[in-house]
């Protein structure tokens, strides 16, 4: 595999992400990991502390997707009617159109909020994924992305481009005593993001609204496949993600190096998570459900391998670092045991999912891996976090907004 773009193309898939954290997790296996060991009898134990969480947070166990409209929800305050009712008279596919673009702008600035930062709603005050939602939601509803006064519940290509630090830090009621992990990245993103709008008017429109994707995916014809969406968003936003990693010159995201990985020609040594581009995916089934569209292939999607998925692996036991003093370390995304650690628990949530199942006496069909996820494995992991270090994650990360 020599030319870049196909190369680019098999590291888009979900199933280059599973297989190539699969052969880490059986290298870990055997004992060859430079930075992790694997206790295979501490999953049950894990297993049985996600779904003793999932029963109490979903005692029926209807359970929903994993996705950005479970934030939105959050202090039992339905944001979706408030929408609704904002929206009036528009037809299915505008309200569809808004409901993504809020989506996407919302997905992209929840990365790590640090623990000292916070929004207050109606005196009620919001952290971390939670906090960062219900900022983005009233940044939206304030036309904050929006280049129209007359239409400010849409995100469009000439808002991000001009938007500014001190625009983003009001929105997200950034100040001294109240400062946010990775403002200035978030900034940046949201600009490279109206850049790959304004450049793709044949899938994002002339105005180069997220919500052209409904359009431009198949979702006028009803179904909609989970993975061509994934893939979609990956194609037209991997040039976002400020990672200078490409294959030629052709960007790859939330993709990293790690020499233990192999793969043919130019996608050797080369570790696929996509990690925002699919929490983006998996949030937005709901806005194309509620059009009526039909999606398809959830299940191919994997989990996210983030900081609290991955840290209940460390937390419990299932993962232990061989040297207990890498814990102490502040470490960037790229550095090898960070990715490893990611591919881990890309591998690790696909053999947890059925142990979780069989105790709550459900099948694959009822649970798929996206209400595992929600049920789930997040928030065993925060709850393991808050329990043992007041919310910090088991390894230090150096964010800069737009990974974890």
């Amino acid at each position: 595999m020599t030319v870049p773009a196909e190369a680019a193309a098999v590291l888009r898939t979900t199933t280059a992400v599973r297989t190539r954290s699969a052969l880490l997790l059986e290298r870990a296996r055997a004992g060859e990991s430079r930075w992790f060991t694997v206790d295979d009898d501490a999953l049950p134990g894990a297993a049985d502390d996600v779904a003793a969480l999932t029963r109490t947070r979903f005692p029926d166990l209807d359970i929903p997707p994993h996705s950005r409209w479970r934030h939105f929800e959050t202090g039992g305050v339905d944001r979706r009617a408030d929408l609704d009712g904002l929206l009036g008279g528009v037809d299915t596919r505008e309200r569809a159109r808004a409901m993504i673009d809020l989506t996407v702008v919302s997905v992209l600035l929840d990365a790590g909020a640090g623990a000292d930062w916070g929004y207050v709603e109606n005196g009620v005050r919001y952290t971390r994924s939670e906090g960062l939602a219900v900022a983005s939601w009233h940044g939206f509803l304030a036309g904050t992305f929006s280049s129209d006064p007359d239409r400010p519940l849409r995100v469009d290509a000439a808002a991000l481009r001009a938007l500014t630090v001190d625009r983003l830090a009001a929105a997200l009621q950034v100040n001294a005593t109240n400062p946010l992990v990775g403002l200035d990245g978030r900034v940046q993103l949201l600009r490279r993001l109206g850049d790959a709008l304004a450049d793709q008017p044949e899938v994002f429109g002339q105005a180069g609204r997220p919500g052209g994707l409904f359009d431009a995916s198949s979702a006028p014809s009803g179904v909609v496949d989970a993975h061509d969406l994934l893939v979609a968003l990956l194609i037209s936003m991997s040039r976002i993600w400020p990672s200078r990693n490409m294959i030629g010159d052709v960007p790859l995201g939330d993709c990293w190096r790690h020499d233990a990985v192999g793969g043919p020609g130019l996608t050797a040594g080369w570790l696929p998570f996509h990690k925002l581009s699919q929490w983006l995916t998996y949030s937005l089934i709901e806005p194309l459900r509620w059009a009526g569209v039909t999606v398809t292939g959830v299940e191919a999607l994997t989990g996210l391998p983030e900081y609290r998925n991955g840290g209940l692996l460390l937390d419990t036991g299932v993962l232990r670092l061989r040297h207990p003093a890498d814990a102490e370390h502040a470490w960037a995304p790229a550095d090898e045991p960070v990715v490893e650690w990611r591919g881990l628990t890309v591998a690790l949530l696909d053999e947890l999912a059925p142990l979780v199942r069989a105790r709550l006496g459900t099948g694959a069909a009822q649970l798929p891996l996206a209400c595992v996820l929600e049920g789930g494995t997040w928030a065993a992991g925060r709850a393991a976090a808050q329990r043992l270090r007041g919310g910090l994650p088991p390894l230090s990360i150096i964010s800069d907004g737009t990974v974890f």
